[in-house]
């Protein structure tokens, strides 16, 4: 069981597979047919038994078993007297013992969850988790039915599975909804097959929308509060109209059962995934090549903003889309493709989902003024980047911000270990109670803008904070690299 605990309250979250033997159950069940859409929204006055009732035959239990490893040890060695009653009885033993280097392997159950049948064909949604490590996965219907599943792909950063199973006759299945209709309020019902007894429901209301509970770049989760227990990872999310609209993924929780506080992958996202997966197997997304950080007041005030919106590019990938496309440091990102990009995190997702080689508009502020760069995007790359070379310039000393800093040269780059391609004016020495020391500068940073200028030895440090004093500014941004990541800090001149 995979999970995270929150540094605020010490809560958990929780992927809901539920890792321990399971009993396959090959008990007869009336057999599923395939279910029909509902054409009207069902009040919830009614109850949900026709949704359920419809659905449910398409949700499926899943189990996985893996090949596990054991050595075998040998006895341990004991010395006895010659002619000791013992030294027969522990030679006899140790006989009997396999070699040290045996090993014992075999398929041993692994865990199990829920996922749901997207096609009359048999292939099947669930979550990576779920399915992750397994040698053998089986599959198992709610009329009891028993298939072994064939992994068509899995994609980790999205916590996504697909799975195929072949079946003589054609299957239940239900179809996507569109998620972006929904809203904070909207009933929803969840299903799980948590133990192959067939489906196990639950409703409750979206509670909120585009979730971020930091499992990966890609958070975009519907937070919901219908109780998900553990085994119902993959399981499909309903809305009323009987629609897939998300996969009931994690939970958030003290104990590890339910609070009424549980995580869908919204099916706008696991759709285009799914689809890849079924294409190839594998899932290629759209790659800029940019380092990004959030804008919080004190950032937005620095950049003379009046909000924090955006994305603030804080460097540039080698060589990559955004280097091409002539981005700079200290941009900030407020539309790509035409879509918004409200906070930081919307940026990553926006640019995944774009299919890598499509040309693309990106909306940007520069030294305050909105400016339109197109892109040209490619394809994540599997292999890190490094950051944009840029050329040497001069460099001299100066101290007056309390700060000792000295221009790169070859030494000073060893003894920090500033990579060849990065430029700026390095920090040396802090001076205790300084102004540097009280907006947390170290030894070792490398300050490589100021404002919205770049600088490359300390005179252009000293000139910036200087100019930013005489028009009364209380904050100017830096932009760091410590220890090889660069990020733009509000820098206090009071």
């Amino acid at each position: 069981m995979w999970f995270l605990k929150s540094p605020v309250v010490g809560l958990l979250v929780i992927l809901v597979a539920f890792s321990f033997t399971p009993a396959f159950n090959n008990a007869a069940f009336s057999q599923s047919t395939n279910p029909q859409r509902v054409d009207n929204s069902i009040a919830p006055s009614t109850g949900f038994a026709d949704l359920i009732e419809q659905v449910s035959p398409a949700v499926v239990h899943v189990a996985i078993s893996g090949k596990v490893s054991r050595s075998r040890q040998n006895v341990p060695e004991f010395n006895f007297p010659p002619g000791s009653p013992f030294e027969d009885f522990f030679e006899q033993f140790r006989n009997q013992q396999p070699r040290q280097d045996d090993e014992d392997e075999s398929l041993r159950p692994l865990g199990i969850g829920s996922g749901f049948v997207i096609s009359a064909d048999g292939y099947i949604v669930t979550n990576h988790h779920v399915v992750n490590n397994a040698d053998q996965i089986i599959v198992t219907l709610t009329d009891g039915e028993e298939f072994e599943a064939e992994l068509q792909g899995s994609d980790s950063a999205t916590d996504l599975a697909l799975l195929k199973i072949n079946s003589s006759e054609s299957l239940p299945y239900v179809e996507w909804g569109d998620v972006e209709q929904s809203r904070v309020g909207d009933w929803v019902v969840a299903i799980g097959n948590p133990f192959g007894l067939g489906g196990s429901a639950s409703t409750g209301i979206i509670s909120a929308i585009g979730r971020d509970i930091r499992s990966g770049r890609y958070d975009d989760y519907l937070q919901i509060d219908a109780a998900i227990n553990q085994g119902n990872s993959g399981g499909p999310l309903f809305n009323l109209a009987g629609d897939v609209i998300g996969i009931n993924s994690a939970i958030y929780s003290p104990t590890g059962g339910s609070v009424g506080i549980g995580f869908s992958i919204p099916s706008s996202m696991a759709q285009r995934v799914i689809e890849q997966l079924k294409e190839s197997g594998t899932v290629q997304r759209g790659w800029l090549g940019v380092q990004i950080q959030a804008i919080d007041s004190e950032l937005a005030e620095g950049f003379g903003r009046e909000n924090n919106s955006g994305a603030l590019v804080a460097s540039i990938i080698e060589d990559s889309p955004a280097e091409k496309a002539k981005f700079q440091a200290g941009d900030i990102v407020i539309e790509f493709d035409g879509k918004p990009i409200d906070e930081m995190r919307d940026l990553p997702r926006i640019v995944a989902e774009t299919s890598a080689g499509d040309t693309v508009d990106v909306l940007i502020v520069r030294d305050g003024e909105e400016k339109t760069l197109s892109v040209l995007v490619d394809p994540y790359p599997e292999e890190g980047a490094t950051l944009a070379k840029a050329e040497p310039n001069e460099s001299q000393g100066d101290n007056v911000i309390g700060a000792e800093m000295v221009a790169l040269n070859r030494q000073s780059r060893e003894k920090y270990q500033v990579p060849d391609n990065a430029q700026g004016v390095l920090v040396v020495a802090v001076t205790e109670g300084s102004l540097a020391a009280q907006n947390g500068i170290i030894a070792g940073d490398l300050i490589q803008r100021v404002g919205r200028k770049a600088v490359s030895k300390p005179a252009d440090v000293l000139g910036a904070v200087n100019e930013a004093i005489r028009n009364r500014r209380d904050t100017v941004v830096f932009l760091f690299n410590r220890a090889g990541s660069s990020s733009f800090v509000p820098f206090k001149l009071d």
